[in-house]
């Protein structure tokens, strides 16, 4: 019987490494701006030859900074349609006073998408003094807006949003109505976050009457049994 010589496979070609990914123009590239400081940031915004996407790292970065300097500029974008949103960002963390004079501001310049935008920020900076505004706003005939307007009040918190928000109850209707009524248990919410246990019960309670919205109204008692029957409730 012949013997067969096993043969040795053929050496595998090395695989070709792949390519990095390509560089994106330098248009679009943000390593420099994230390393820049409020000064310059607040150029960029400032700078008509920027680009939409250095301007929106630009407002991206200066919240991330609190960098209150550059409010002017970011409250010069908040009509814009593209920008809006990214200069809203940048103004939300900024701890400092004129952030909200800036956001009250626009309230009677903007319209549409920009104007609830800049109702929303509001009522996460929880900015009391622009609740008249609101109030005005929540009997308004846009009913988007309206709705904006009592979910920021809500958020905003306190005595006096409670008061307008309760009194809402009785004057609106519709969807605006249940905008209102969501609002008001998230205003009860926040009495009992901010230690002010019985006015958040009282509002809970108001909350349960026949004629509030039936979501709301089991809302507000589910939320009155699990105070009642916290074992950290006053005694």
């Amino acid at each position: 019987m012949q013997q067969t010589t096993p043969t040795t496979p053929a050496p595998q070609a090395a695989k070709p490494k792949p390519a990095p990914p390509p560089m994106p123009p330098a248009e679009f590239q943000e390593g420099a701006i994230e390393k820049m400081d409020a000064a310059a940031l607040t150029g960029i915004l400032k700078d008509p030859k920027s680009t939409e996407f250095q301007k929106a790292k630009a407002c991206q970065r200066i919240g991330e900074l609190g960098a209150k300097e550059a409010v002017p500029a970011l409250a010069a974008l908040l009509g814009n349609e593209h920008l809006s949103v990214y200069a809203r960002y940048g103004l939300e963390p900024i701890a400092d006073a004129s952030a909200d004079e800036a956001l009250r501001a626009a309230l009677t310049k903007l319209k549409g998408v920009q104007l609830i935008g800049v109702v929303n920020s509001i009522g996460k900076r929880r900015d009391a003094k622009a609740g008249p505004a609101l109030v005005k706003m929540l009997y308004g005939t846009d009913v988007d807006q309206a709705r904006a307007a009592a979910a920021a009040l809500g958020s905003i918190g306190g005595a006096a949003s409670a008061k307008e928000l309760q009194a809402a109850l009785g004057k609106t209707t519709g969807m605006t109505r249940m905008a209102v009524a969501d609002a008001c248990l998230v205003c009860s919410e926040r009495f009992l976050a901010d230690g002010k246990r019985d006015q958040g019960m009282a509002l809970y309670t108001a909350l349960t009457a026949p004629d509030v919205p039936k979501p709301v109204r089991l809302a507000a008692m589910q939320g009155i049994i699990r105070e009642e029957t916290s074992i950290g409730r006053p005694r």
